[in-house]
């Protein structure tokens, strides 16, 4: 944010203020409340534990500002109805922020599926896995929004909702979910059915070796995020095959670019930012495949 043209970090609330003082902000406010209260501060990013996204953000909105929230956007999709109400009702931007989808390799990629140079897709792989120790953490606590299908399955599923958009039909073929002794999925593995013929498979998980890995086959032709960092390709070089093509991008800070486009937003200007309706459509996917947890 620090880095981003146009922002100022005004203002940091937290329960720990020397943690607070660390971001380096102009003010930092004892209360969740001061913060978004506060009439220097534009727009709020929420980084706080899933399980408190809807109630924080509808309370920014409430109170006027544009918000930007960490992934997965709430807790179901009940609780993202109530935001994006907050949101028209207020009438300001409301965004989750899924950085991965503003890293110009992905855009690059999205675009050249859907210009159909692959033809009609025929199946969409996807992984994020990595061995986690989250013994204290909350992504161990289900009532805090834990388990690795809200902290890493966002991505790929957000990544299959840019390629297939957001009225494709889903229907979940299998899942099968490892759980954890305190209750939160360890591993989620999926196989989807999207629009009667794609099939799309996926895994999330905290248990397996770390893996990242996006590919889309067509009839014509595939395309893949080459790397272990299919989405969370951030300050380094990164690479994109399409079909026999290779395609070099170069270190990129898509979190900044996510800050950045949301700022332009805000302010009114033209710039991409993540539809409200993929989130939507994202999160239903995500309410189904907790169903078999």
């Amino acid at each position: 944010m620090h880095a981003a043209d146009d922002t100022l970090v005004q203002a940091v609330a937290s329960r720990d203020i020397e943690r607070a003082q660390a971001l380096n902000p102009i003010t930092v406010h004892q209360s969740y409340e001061d913060l978004i209260n506060d009439p220097l501060v534009d727009a709020v990013y929420i980084s706080l534990p899933n399980h408190l996204h809807c109630e924080w953000t509808v309370a920014a909105l409430n109170a006027g500002k544009h918000v930007l929230c960490e992934k997965p956007f709430a807790m179901n999709v009940g609780e993202i109805e109530l935001m994006v109400e907050a949101a028209r009702k207020n009438d300001r931007l409301l965004v989750e922020a899924v950085w991965s989808r503003w890293h110009p390799r992905m855009i690059r990629m999205v675009d050249y599926v859907k210009a159909g140079n692959i033809g009609e897709i025929i199946s969409i792989d996807s992984s994020f896995t990595f061995p986690g120790s989250i013994d204290g953490n909350y992504r161990a606590v289900p009532a805090m929004g834990g388990g690795a299908l809200f902290d890493v399955g966002v991505y790929p599923l957000h990544a299959i909702a840019a390629l297939v958009g957001d009225d494709a039909r889903v229907e979940i073929e299998k899942c099968d979910v490892s759980v954890g002794p305190t209750g939160v999925d360890l591993t989620t593995k999926w196989q989807m059915r999207i629009n009667g013929s794609i099939t799309a498979n996926g895994l999330a998980s905290f248990e397996m070796p770390e893996n990242q890995n996006l590919i889309v086959r067509g009839e014509k032709g595939s395309v893949e995020l080459i790397g272990a960092q299919a989405f969370t390709s951030w300050h380094e070089a990164s690479t994109l095959r399409l079909g026999e093509q290779i395609e070099e991008f170069d270190a990129v800070d898509p979190y900044r670019l996510m800050i950045e486009n949301f700022g332009k937003r805000s302010q009114g200007q033209d710039s991409w930012v993540l539809p409200l309706e993929t989130s939507l459509s994202v999160a239903k996917v995500v309410d189904n495949l907790r169903g078999f947890h």
